[in-house]
């Protein structure tokens, strides 16, 4: 498995989306109190780290014949990539300004993005 492929496959495997999820309600905590430091490294150190260990360690060979492997080949481009950290960026940003309706829009641009990749198709070959 190339490092492209870890790259694409590790951000479904169950420790990546617990990382995610856990680093993004805790930072989004954070910045709603102001803790910008501590905001950016809860959002982004355990992120990086999971991604870190999971690409290093990890066999994620079974991962890309599932149903959801297939799907992240088909859809998970750069561009949809960009569209989530887009939608967490939204996120971050309502809790700085105590906005939860920005909140809930950030949310819903990274479930928007996981689940349509606005209508990305990868090229056959191409990460």
């Amino acid at each position: 498995m190339t490092l492209a492929d870890k790259l694409l496959y590790h951000q479904i495997h169950p420790t990546k989306l617990a990382a995610d999820i856990a680093s993004s309600v805790a930072a989004t905590v954070l910045f709603w109190q102001h803790q910008l430091g501590a905001g950016l490294a809860a959002g982004l150190l355990p992120a990086v780290l999971a991604t870190a260990l999971l690409v290093r360690f990890a066999d994620l060979d079974a991962r890309s014949n599932t149903r959801l492997g297939r799907y992240l080949r088909a859809h998970m481009t750069r561009a949809v990539e960009a569209q989530r950290f887009a939608g967490q960026a939204v996120a971050w940003l309502g809790a700085w300004q105590h906005q939860p309706v920005l909140i809930a829009l950030g949310a819903l641009i990274i479930l928007l993005a996981w689940l349509g990749g606005a209508g990305a198709k990868r090229k056959m070959g191409h990460p």
